[in-house]
């Protein structure tokens, strides 16, 4: 449980969500926030010639929300509900015994199509380095157990 918090905690942190608002569970794409969890706040922000709809700590866009609310039943956008949709995300990816098994680079290299601001993500957007992130997985509480070079 620690590593998957700690991982959750590291893609708040690549996503710049971590520590703003209510530890980036009301943060909009861009920076602003939204005022109440009763369900996926889907507003569409202006980003380069088109715009985005992600929200919330780990920055789900509404289209995939929607997805997870019929998958795994949610009712609103709580940080519960989004802690528990983005753990989803991660185990889809094959990635999840990979995070509990505190194998994080490998986690993160499943995961990067996911969350743009992962390396290798390639969605034309700042990736955070490699060694930011298993930086922040560590602060987080998250143990390592693969060769951090």
């Amino acid at each position: 449980a620690a590593n998957t918090r700690a991982f959750l905690d590291m893609i708040a942190f690549a996503e710049g969500t971590a520590g703003r608002g209510q530890d980036g569970y009301d943060i909009l794409f861009g920076g602003g926030t939204f005022d109440s969890y009763a369900v996926h706040p889907r507003v569409r922000v202006p980003f380069r010639n088109t715009y985005s709809t992600a929200a919330g700590r780990y920055q789900i866009l509404s289209r995939t929300w929607d997805g997870l609310v019929n998958k795994l039943g949610l009712q609103d956008f709580t940080p519960a509900s989004q802690d528990a949709a983005a753990v989803e995300l991660i185990r889809e990816r094959g990635a999840l015994r990979d995070v509990q098994a505190g194998r994080v680079v490998t986690a993160i290299n499943k995961v990067a199509k996911v969350w743009a601001s992962l390396p290798g993500a390639g969605y034309n957007q700042p990736e955070r380095q490699l060694t930011a992130l298993v930086r922040a997985y560590g602060a987080a509480g998250g143990s390592t157990q693969e060769p951090t070079a």
